[in-house]
This record gives C-alpha cells, structure tokens and sequence, in this order.
C-alpha cells in the first residue's frame, strides 16, 4: 500500500497515504479527504416499486452486507439521505414525487438508477401509456446498474463505481483563471 515516488503519487486513483521509511505520513489535498469520507459514508434513500427492491433488500443481508461500504443506514427521510436509489419501474404518475424527493435531497446528492425498468423503462414501456423510459428523463443519474433484476454482486459493483466517481470530485482546487473573479 502506498506509493514512494512523486509520479506514482500523482498516477494513483486515491492519493491519500505514503509510506516511506520509518513509516507513513498523510500526503492529500483537502478535496481528497472530504471525498474519502463522503464515498465511505453514503445514506441511502430508497424508492422501490418492483422486484429490483427486493434484490436490494437482499444486498442488506447479511451474505452481502452493504455496510462494508458504508451504506448501512438507509434513511426514511430524504432530508437525512445523500444517495436515491431508484429500483423498478417508474410511473409517469410517480415522476413528480421522484424529482421532489430528489430536490429535497441535500447537497452533494448522487442517484443510482437499478435494473432495466429504471434505465429504460424496462419490458413495461413497450405496448403502455405510463411508464417513463428510465430515470434519467426525471432527474440526473450517477451510475446505472444493469440487469432484471440486478444480482446483489451487480449492486455492490455498482457501489464500488460510485465510490471511484465520488473520490474524484474537485471541490476546492480548482485552478482558477487569471482573469476570472474569484468565487
């Protein structure tokens, strides 16, 4: 673990520990840090309509256990959550509570869009007047996890993704023009 050259520091996904000799010493950037914490701290939110609920049911289990990821707490109320998990069909009867639970979410927010019926509408779009043809025409989305429905395995991937995406925000060192005023 670790690196011992300024390129490979650099090169490394995750930046935050070196090791050199007689021990280790915490070389980051202050975005580095936050990220760290918010990746390995996720509240999730759910909104289930369908069977992908179940399978996410199943991630919380003991065999799969979600908390090595920091995702144990799955909130009732939007205004304690930072991540919406969409699992299942959405209605175009639905989409107006998707999108207020979504606003209601505090900054930073991340939205994770489970199976077919949340990306695309899944089998039930076809042949039907009320299905909307995936999350994304609601509200934004982070990462799609594919399948019908998703393994347990797809969703933990699927966390490990959203962690990679997390950890590499730019808050705070962000070069800044010369003449551009400043935030």
């Amino acid at each position: 673990m670790g690196v011992k050259s300024k390129k490979e520091f650099e090169a490394n996904d995750y930046p935050i520990l070196a090791e050199y000799e007689g021990g280790s010493i915490v070389l980051a950037k202050l975005d580095d840090l936050l990220n760290w914490a918010r990746a390995n701290s996720l509240w999730p939110l759910t909104f289930g309509t369908r069977c992908c609920a179940i399978e996410f049911m199943a991630v919380g289990a003991s065999r799969h256990d979600m908390s090595r990821f920091g995702m144990e707490v799955a909130r009732p109320s939007p205004r304690q959550a930072d991540l919406l998990i969409i699992s299942g069909t959405i209605n175009y009867k639905m989409a107006p509570v998707l999108k207020r639970l979504y606003d209601q979410m505090p900054d930073p927010k991340y939205v994770v869009a489970m199976g077919g019926c949340a990306i695309s509408g899944g089998p039930f779009y076809y042949n039907s007047y009320y299905v909307v043809k995936g999350a994304d025409h609601v509200i934004p989305v982070d990462v799609y996890i594919p399948g019908c429905p998703p393994r347990p395995e797809a969703f933990l991937y699927g966390m490990m993704q959203l962690h990679k995406k997390i950890k590499r925000e730019r808050y705070f060192s962000r070069k800044q023009k010369k003449n551009s005023p400043q935030p």
